[in-house]
């Protein structure tokens, strides 16, 4: 899941998987400029080259498909960017392992693959949309939504959250990278910050 927060202008992005440390190479956050997630067949460098050219104020749909049209695994990826304007772009590819797809409301992206099925991803931005509180709570209360809904049909291992709002420093980076309820773990890391991350931030 990506959102931007109209309220703070916060970006902010939120990921499980039945994968070790997904939050190393999923999801990338920058304050003002992109939240962008790169999911099923992985590729770790599309965030640097995309988030360098958003800074530069191009649009996510014409970043993502200049991404997309040279790449030879494009039918096996997943990629998606919401960025500071709230503007959205995703792509599931053809070829990505079922079930696989993606949704968007207002600013909020979520996207997913090897799912129990689309109720995964709607969920998870239902319960994004209607929850309350802090940004943290609300998506981590998304992505339990979603996991309720079948989430991974492999499992789980891992889970990750990052938000940014003024500049690339997080507001908050945590993660779960091998556990047996990452999503559980993640909640109990973002209590911890409070009094930690938070206090120094």
């Amino acid at each position: 899941i990506l959102v931007r927060d109209p309220a703070t202008g916060a970006l902010a992005a939120a990921v499980a998987s039945r994968f070790f440390a997904v939050g190393g190479l999923c999801i990338q956050v920058e304050g003002g400029v992109a939240a962008m997630a790169t999911q099923a067949l992985v590729n770790p460098l599309y965030p640097i080259g995309a988030m360098a050219r958003l800074r530069a104020s191009e649009g996510p749909d014409s970043v993502l498909a200049s991404l997309m049209r040279p790449d030879p695994g494009a039918g096996q990826r997943q990629f998606h960017i919401i960025d500071a304007a709230g503007r959205i772009a995703q792509h599931t590819g053809t070829d990505c392992v079922a079930w696989a797809g993606n949704v968007r409301g207002q600013d909020v992206s979520v996207a997913g693959n090897m799912l129990a099925g689309p109720q995964t991803v709607q969920r998870t931005m239902e319960a994004y949309l209607t929850s309350s509180g802090p940004l943290a709570q609300r998506l981590i209360a998304a992505m339990q939504a979603g996991e309720a809904a079948g989430g991974d049909k492999r499992g789980k291992q891992s889970a990750a959250l990052k938000i940014c709002t003024r500049d690339p420093y997080p507001d908050l980076d945590i993660r779960a990278d091998d556990h047996p309820d990452p999503l559980a773990e993640l909640h109990r890391l973002y209590r911890v910050s409070l009094e930690r991350y938070a206090v120094f931030r």
